[in-house]
């Protein structure tokens, strides 16, 4: 790392945080009994302790035990079961860890030819949904409860009696992906006379659109990123967001491995207006504003055609500064024609002919663009909302669809459904579109149910329940098969359609049965398809350019209209753990915000956290450095009320300033103002919480000079080695000795760690107070630092765990031994004889150890003294902890442990079955959620062992080495593709 580089976290220089975790100089007081004065009558001695225990009477908790076991059941054991996740426009085949009939945990599928290793933050996240207490508990009717029986009768009555007198009856619902679900509907269609249509509530049908004018297919192609050696990105998020973010993770990870077997990296240019999390890991980022991205496509094909001798199309130039860069961006296309890839995120259709012009010109088409095993998903049209108010139906049937919520617009929509004779909703939980239904069923949570899904053309998965449903809940399925008086189940319904359309896609199984208990068993099937070649029709490259000329020039400020990679199109707001896991670029959690460039901060004199007003939009702002000067960038999904408990509802709700375009939803547009309003609203952010001082913690270097220099960037990690002594006596590890090697290579910051640590260590949640305050409880974070200038800087990531350190620090100050050093080189705690003196804490050069300084769990015998602001310590979502990690009480340190639950287990098995532990066997939770396979975990006294081998790379550093510590915990230097 050059000497030259600064490494910075936020503009401004950070707040001191002590006056606001001590008001007017003393601890705020947020339950009756404080720490403080719990302490002061401990000490008066045992008679003290034993009047406090007399005094707080603890509730007798009843265990039951099987007096006959169920066979399939092993109480302590976990059983796995195989499913898939898909929620609009995320895909994941998983393994459902269930305890006792509970699920618990998520684990990626490795039978998966999609997403066999790693998750999504949201895939982690979503077992918390099963549990959560605001789901609908039974059928309602206008509000009263209802049973089954009644409601459909009434329902099937209204239906025949709409059908016979011709009225429409249309049926709303996201992208079906499950085949066995399209072949019912299309049941029901016919039998009612009804009208199936499709609603995305960020949609791709300008893909579509325009993959048909050009190539004549209505598919979304396969995208092959771990075969471009050069790829462009306009204002696409694929690693965060974007059609399938944890394949493209696993795939762009796969060409930044870098070793002496791969010295070759691919060059990844991002061209974006507002910072995102693909843009942040670009090799070469390109800042411009929203606005500009026709003219930047056009540009790139242009001077591709009058390099390869075929004639450009007149069209307006972007911004001089934006076009320089562009020339370069173009020769290393050309350089890579046939393993390149262009990718816009636009759904402009016209746009999208431009970029597959673009792959078509340098032959990617059937390359690294496919269309062989096309996607499924994002089926959704306008059609649906013509229908809906054109049609006046009688009957609307919604299902797991919010367009009152999520559409521009939601009034004409809202006024359409309150009209209609009949309408019914069909959703776990309340929503602005329920709210409006004379009917809500609700329908049970995708762990509780049986479904399918066919994701990829050819790729085809099973869903089956991992426990009983937990209220009086119905599938929607069901409710179509009863309303067509079909009395087959909906799993002998999925069974037969598998047995009669897949049996024959395999070789293996003879028997029925038989293959569909082994369909179970491993979750997917994959069939083959055959080569599929597309012809590429040249005159709508020409109707698409006159299209863009037509663009007027951008007036005032542009908006854009993005997706956080955490809350996602809207369900994000419903799950706390998503809430509270921050935003991987600006690092705040629990609010939009609108992002401005720190030119225009400037100008207008706002600082983060001031109150603005743009459009009819009350927002804070936040200076994002790297946004282009002339747009503002704010994430739709926040600002949900229905169904969201008054704790959890944040943001506002940006969906309303998306755009209707020929037809097509556009989620940007211009012409807006700032104003500042005078008020003013603290952020919870949480990077600047630590900090650098100057030090050298992330280290980089380029490409040219690491093959120069394998060491390169990290030149100092040999000095410190050389000076090393200690006077601490060397530890001697005579079985294992755990550590960890973290790539940032690889490391996307996706923060699918983070949530799956959250998951498997039962991390509670403290809520948007508490983060402000400094007080997260995350036991893994992933520090975001910038570098270079403020307009357009570079962007480095780092996760941070406990290092467990040989010589640990926090080992030596601990009054009461509650932190010790084990036999195989972890750092541990005992929670039982921790006093909460947070000596460890402040003795941590890492800052890797969380107080929780209140009682977030429910965990106290003193009454009165919780702290639970998303509901978490309800006896319901208490179903969702790990049983084998202790939930702390409050006034303990507790961190990261490595997952030493799973270290035991896996032990434990291979003991009983007589052999060593193999290398890769082990795996704690970040590592088996990481999409792009950036952590390593395993034993160091095995020389053979991929996190040894590592360590022996001359990339590797450690946090902090000069302070001769002795971390566990290896880091390999970030290379960038800069040649």
């Amino acid at each position: 790392m050059s000497e030259e580089n600064k490494y910075w976290h936020i503009l401004e220089e950070f707040e001191p945080i002590k006056d606001a975790r001590l008001p007017n100089g003393r601890e705020e007081v947020v339950s009756p009994v404080s720490r403080r004065n719990f302490l002061k009558v401990l000490g008066l001695g045992t008679a003290s302790a034993a009047l406090i225990a007399s005094c707080t009477k603890k509730p007798v908790e009843k265990a039951i035990p099987y007096f006959i076991k169920p066979e399939e059941i092993t109480p302590g054991k976990a059983a796995y079961y195989a499913s898939s996740y898909f929620n609009q426009n995320e895909f994941c085949n998983v393994l459902v860890k269930v305890r006792d009939n509970r699920p618990i945990k998520l684990e990626p599928n490795p039978k998966s030819v999609i997403t066999p290793n790693g998750t999504s933050g949201r895939v982690q996240a979503s077992v918390l949904d099963v549990y959560n207490i605001n789901r609908f508990q039974g059928p309602q009717k206008e509000g009263a409860p209802i049973d089954w029986e009644s409601a459909d009768n009434k329902i099937v009555e209204q239906l025949r009696e709409l059908a016979n007198a011709g009225r429409p009856i249309v049926l709303i619902t996201p992208t079906i992906i499950s085949p066995s679900t399209k072949k019912l509907i299309a049941e029901f269609a016919e039998t009612f006379g009804a009208e199936w249509q499709q609603y995305d509530a960020i949609p791709m049908d300008g893909y579509r659109e325009a993959n048909k004018r050009v190539f004549g297919t209505d598919a979304l192609p396969e995208y092959h990123f771990e075969k471009a050696d050069c790829i462009v990105s306009v204002g696409c998020d694929f690693l965060g967001t974007w059609l399938s973010p944890v394949e493209f993770s696993a795939q762009y990870a796969s060409r930044r491995d870098l070793h002496k077997e791969n010295p070759d990296l691919h060059k990844h240019y991002q061209i974006e207006a507002g910072m995102s999390l693909t843009g942040s890991n670009a090799d070469i980022r390109i800042r411009a504003d929203r606005s500009e991205y026709g003219k930047i496509l056009a540009y790139i094909y242009n001077s591709l055609a009058t390099q390869k001798g075929f004639p450009a199309i007149a069209s307006d130039i972007p911004a001089p500064a934006v076009a320089a860069e562009l020339d370069n961006v173009v020769a290393d296309l050309a350089a890579s024609e046939g393993n390149s890839l262009v990718v816009c995120g636009d759904n402009n259709p016209d746009y999208q002919v431009i970029v597959n012009g673009i792959n078509q010109a340098l032959k990617n088409i059937g390359k690294t663009v496919g269309f062989e095993r096309t996607y499924n998903h994002f089926r959704g049209t306008e059609k649906w909302k013509d229908t809906l108010l054109n049609a006046e139906p009688g009957a609307v049937i919604v299902w797991d669809a919010n367009p009152v919520y999520n559409h521009p617009e939601s009034d004409k929509i809202k006024a359409a459904i309150q009209k209609a004779p009949l309408s019914v909703a069909i959703s776990s939980l309340p929503d602005e579109t329920s709210e409006l239904c004379h009917y809500v069923f609700p329908s049970p949570g995708y762990l509780e149910c049986w479904d399918d899904a066919e994701y990829k053309k050819g790729v085809v998965s099973v869903m089956q329940p991992t426990l009983h449903k937990l209220f009086d809940s119905r599938q929607a399925q069901e409710s179509l098969l009863k309303w067509m008086g079909n009395e087959t189940a909906w799993r002998e319904y999925i069974k037969s359609h598998w047995v009669s359309n897949y049996f024959q896609l395999q070789n293996e199984q003879t028997n029925t049965d038989r293959f569909w208990v082994e369909i179970l068993r491993n979750g997917e099937l994959t069939g083959k398809v055959e080569p599929t070649s597309v012809s590429f029709d040249e005159t709508e490259l020409g109707n698409a350019f006159r299209s863009i000329a037509t663009e007027k020039p951008a007036q005032g400020f542009t908006i854009e209209l993005t997706e956080n990679i955490n809350i996602g199109t809207g369900h994000g707001p419903l799950n706390p753990w998503l809430q509270e896991c921050p935003d991987p670029v600006t690092r705040i959690a629990w609010d939009n915000y609108a992002s401005i460039a720190p030119s225009t901060a400037r100008e207008l004199g706002i600082i983060n956290g001031d109150i603005i007003r743009t459009g009819n939009l009350t927002i804070p702002a936040f200076v994002q450095p790297g946004q282009a000067a002339k747009t503002i960038s704010i994430a739709v999904g926040y600002g949900r009320t229905a169904g969201v408990p008054q704790e959890l509802v944040t943001g506002v709700n940006a969906y309303q300033l998306a755009k209707l375009d020929n037809g097509f939803r556009q989620f940007c547009a211009d012409g807006f103002n700032i104003e500042k309003t005078g008020e003013h609203e603290d952020m919870a952010l949480v990077q600047g919480h630590q900090s650098m001082e100057g030090r050298p913690i992330v280290r980089e270097a380029t490409l040219d000079e690491w093959k120069k220099d394998p060491a390169a960037g990290n030149e100092m990690h040999e000095k410190v080695e050389h000076h090393h002594t200690t006077l601490y006596k060397e530890h001697e590890y005579k079985g294992h000795k755990w550590g960890m090697a973290i790539d940032l290579n690889k490391c996307t910051g996706c923060s699918a760690c983070v949530l799956a640590c959250n998951t498997e260590n039962n991390i509670p949640v403290v809520g948007k107070k508490e983060v402000k305050r400094a007080h997260e409880m995350h036991w893994i974070r992933i520090d975001r630092y910038y570098n270079g200038e403020e307009e357009n800087p570079e962007v480095v990531r780092q996760p941070v765990m406990c290092q467990h350190c040989d010589n640990a620090p926090c080992e030596n100050v601990c009054p009461v031994a509650a932190t010790n050093h084990s036999s195989e080189g972890l750092n541990q705690m005992a929670y039982n004889r921790c006093i909460g003196t947070r000596y460890c804490n402040n003795n941590c050069p890492y800052k890797v150890r969380r107080f929780n300084w209140l009682d977030y769990t429910g965990s106290d015998a003193i009454p009165n003294n919780r702290y639970d602001p998303a509901n978490l310590t309800l006896d319901l979502p208490r179903m969702r902890h790990n049983p084998d990690v202790t939930v702390r009480a409050k006034g303990v340190i507790e961190k990261c442990s490595f997952c030493v639950q799973r270290i035991q287990e896996k032990k434990l098995t291979a003991k009983s079955e007589g052999r060593p532990l193999q290398d890769g066997e082990l795996q704690p939770a970040c590592q088996q959620a990481c999409p792009s396979d950036a952590i390593v975990f395993g034993d160091l006294n095995d020389p053979n062992s991929k996190v040894s081998q590592m360590m022996k790379d001359p990339r590797n550093y450690h946090l902090l080495e000069e302070l001769h510590t002795l971390p566990s915990v290896g880091y390999l230097t970030k290379i960038r593709n800069k040649s």
